[in-house]
């Protein structure tokens, strides 16, 4: 826990950002973690540690993560955004029943023409289906067939 610490405090000093308690356990909840969650799913696992601690603080804190880089806000759930903190390129997969999003390292280096004169710097491709389990739930409560 003392190395999430340090790096935590090490991410506060590098972007300017005030170093409290909470932007600490908020920056430990995230470091490494691959489930890409929300803001409220943050709010609720750090605030087990920090009762008092508003959903506006983590909001605050997320906010500040991403516009300095640190952090995607990801738009893939229509109902909450989502957050990634593997900044690297890459993509990813998103079962339509659990929503659960998975990470794909492969990154496809297209060369895309571009009609309209945009100068491209960067793309994200989302891939839709089921996770094994909820696959396995569709398989096994499919009625019989005749």
């Amino acid at each position: 826990m003392r190395e999430k610490n340090t790096k935590a405090q090490d991410i506060c000093k590098e972007l300017g950002l005030k170093l409290t308690p909470q932007r600490m356990a908020i920056l430990g909840y995230l470091d490494g973690n691959t489930a890409h969650p929300s803001a409220e799913d943050i709010h609720a696992a750090v605030s087990r540690r920090f009762p008092g601690m508003s959903l506006a603080t983590v909001y605050n804190t997320l906010a500040s993560l991403r516009d300095r880089g640190k952090l995607l806000e990801l738009t893939i759930d229509p109902s909450k955004k989502r957050y990634d903190p593997d900044t690297r390129p890459h993509h990813h997969l998103i079962c339509l029943d659990c929503k659960r999003v998975s990470d794909i390292d492969h990154v496809f280096d297209l060369e895309v023409p571009d009609p309209f004169g945009y100068e491209i710097t960067g793309n994200h491709i989302e891939f839709y289906g089921y996770c094994p389990e909820c696959k396995g739930k569709k398989t096994t409560s499919a009625p019989a067939r005749r």
